[in-house]
């Protein structure tokens, strides 16, 4: 399944649960029997809607975003299972107005785990329905009438601006885990495996070097010679509780032109959700790149990838340019372009826990101010 590609001209099983699912969900109005050009244009307006990679190829990561769709609360009842856990559009929803409600059931991420049903529960418990942790029936017809009269506010975005800030300022003694890509390993999209993991494994350690004399324990996703699967790195970065995760990745395009440093960070348009703080940080480590480098701005974006998506801590990827591109590729075979890469990140790190009257311009902030400023030892 890890190789799946169904493409146009494709027909068979996958590509009439592809082009059925497409019907139902309405981004079709009919149902060919092979998957032709409307077949593709509906799958890209599909991953354009759910912030996945634009191919019109609908690869696992697609397949599996399909499948989670087809589902609306109310289908199924939901309920804490042994791997693997229900996921699915329903249990989104499901979180989003048990959050709304003031129900602390995490992330978004619609996956019915543990959290999910401990909220469950303490929302069986103040109507005063059956508290199994269970949504079926019963919870749902409680659930969408309280739902009418709840309006206003966002509890996850308060919580999780609150967490942050109550983490302070100073880098010492947090965790931050470094994801220094292979290539491809996070979207599906194949990269140019060998050049991409030299670099950003180098930037990663650059990286690693700056945050350890600032006090910080930092966790390497990988080696030099082992390749972990995204699941793995998921896991590394959950066990270890970690404040941050970065992703770093060098991308590739056809056309050669296509040049600049992009960054992502969890939302979904969908269900109109996103990580407050990976969005601050992919906006800041957006800037201190540009301002500090030619890298042309192809700005930050959302999206539901896995590693955002499943990962706690808050997770920024970021794309230091394109391969493809000669100029792009220049500068990241430069060992002083790199090494500006990885101060600028830091920089980033640091800009991301201080409070706004004690943040700097940007491009201004050095690491030596940070002595300066109390924050470093």
């Amino acid at each position: 399944m890890e190789d799946l590609a169904v493409g146009k001209g494709a027909s068979g099983d996958v590509a009439t649960h592809v082009i059925n699912i497409l019907n139902r969900l309405g981004h079709l109005t009919s149902t060919p029997i092979v998957f032709d050009d409307g077949v593709e244009t509906a799958v890209r307006a599909f991953q354009q809607a759910r912030g996945l990679t634009v191919t019109g190829i609908v690869n696992s990561v697609t397949l599996r975003a399909l499948d989670e769709a087809r589902w609306k609360l109310g289908d199924r009842s939901l309920y804490l299972q042994p791997a693997p856990l229900m996921h699915g559009d329903d249990v989104a929803t499901l979180q989003a107005r048990l959050t709304d409600m003031g129900f602390d059931s995490g992330r978004v991420d619609g996956v019915y785990g543990s959290r999910t049903e401990a909220s469950v529960k303490q929302f069986q418990k103040s109507v005063g329905v059956v508290v199994d942790g269970k949504c079926g029936p019963a919870t749902i017809t409680a659930l969408i009438r309280l739902s009418r009269t709840i309006s206003g506010g966002a509890p996850s975005v308060l919580r999780e601006s609150a967490i942050q800030k109550n983490r302070g300022p100073a880098l010492a003694n947090k965790v931050i885990v470094l994801n220094p890509s292979r290539g491809g390993d996070d979207t599906g999209v194949s990269a140019n495996e060998t050049n991409e993991s030299e670099i950003v494994y180098d930037i990663a350690q650059r990286l690693e070097g700056r945050l350890l004399a600032l006090g910080v324990s930092v966790f390497l996703t990988r080696g030099a010679n082992n390749s972990p699967t995204q699941a793995e790195r998921i896991s590394l970065s959950n066990e270890t509780n970690a404040d941050l995760m970065v992703s770093l990745h060098a991308d590739r395009y056809p056309n050669e032109k296509a040049h600049g440093v992009a960054t992502y960070f969890y939302g979904s348009k969908t269900h109109g959700i996103h990580s407050v703080v990976g969005e601050r940080f992919a906006s800041l480590v957006q800037r201190e790149i540009c301002a500090r480098t030619d890298l042309l701005n192809l700005r930050t974006h959302s999206k539901t990838w896995d590693l955002l998506r499943l990962t706690v801590a808050p997770t920024v990827r970021i794309d230091l340019g394109y391969l493809t591109n000669p100029g792009d590729a220049s500068r990241l075979g430069r060992a002083d372009f790199r090494d500006v890469v990885a101060e600028s990140i830091v920089i980033a790190i640091q800009r991301l826990y201080l409070a706004s009257e004690d943040d700097a311009k940007t491009g201004t902030l050095r690491i030596a101010d940070l002595r300066k400023a109390g924050i470093r030892h």
